[in-house]
């Protein structure tokens, strides 16, 4: 079966570069499959798993949004931050996540429920990620 090239990477450099049969993501506009011979496209990502299939196994990637760029044969993610599931620090993102879920039970007018959110939105994905790959 045919592959295609995927790069993620990350203000701190490459998190992945390999060749996979599908890759599939959640961009903002729903939920993407992409295969090789893919149309061109580029779309902005969610906080969310990158899963990447080849070789008869999978791999998950958390990213926490991003952009995604489509080639024929090549993809390429741009993300703020990536993480393998051997790379995610399990502890700290379980203490992350009962920190934002606390932040946004707290009703203070000093806490920004946005960014509470968003915080509770990527400790929940990397615990997915790394709960869902092993």
């Amino acid at each position: 079966m045919s592959t295609l090239t995927v790069s993620v990477v990350t203000p701190d450099g490459p998190v992945l570069e390999d060749a996979f049969e599908m890759v599939s993501c959640k961009a903002e506009s729903g939920e993407l499959g992409i295969l090789p011979g893919h149309i061109p496209m580029v779309a902005p990502l969610t906080i969310s798993a990158v899963r990447l299939k080849g070789d008869g196994k999978s791999d998950r990637i958390a990213v926490s949004g991003g952009f995604l760029e489509v080639r024929p044969d090549k993809v390429t993610i741009l993300a703020q931050s990536a993480e393998k599931p051997s790379e995610i620090d399990i502890d700290r993102a379980r203490k992350a996540k009962e920190r934002a879920e606390r932040r946004l039970q707290d009703k203070q007018a000093d806490i920004d429920f946005k960014r509470a959110e968003l915080a509770l939105k990527r400790a929940i994905n990397r615990l997915d990620v790394f709960e869902n790959n092993f």
